[in-house]
């Protein structure tokens, strides 16, 4: 499937309905906010003095965060649970990965 990047350099499928908040989608602004915040971990440890307390705080929610990625590209939607899912019958797209 082709694949767009945008101005982070994150790829989306180009077929994907931006309208809505696709597995793919869901997927890339996970990956811009998880490159986000690994930057501003990154400043934080480096910081003089370090704030320790949101250095614990920025790792909670990038832990979080990859969490949530992880589970996104699980991609729990099939053929099998397609119709209950939606309300409607047809087949789970593929490789929608980015």
């Amino acid at each position: 499937m082709p694949q767009l990047s945008d101005e982070n350099g994150v790829e989306r499928p180009d077929e994907d309905d931006y309208d809505l908040l696709t597995f793919g989608e869901a997927g890339a602004r996970l990956e811009i906010e998880i490159r986000t915040v690994r930057a501003r971990l990154r400043h934080l440890e480096e910081a003089s003095p370090r704030d320790e307390a949101a250095v614990r705080a920025a790792r909670v929610r990038l832990s979080a965060l990859e969490e949530g990625a992880e589970r996104n590209r699980a991609q729990p939607i099939n053929d099998v649970n397609f119709e209950k899912f939606f309300g409607y019958p047809g087949k789970a797209r593929r490789n929608t990965t980015w």
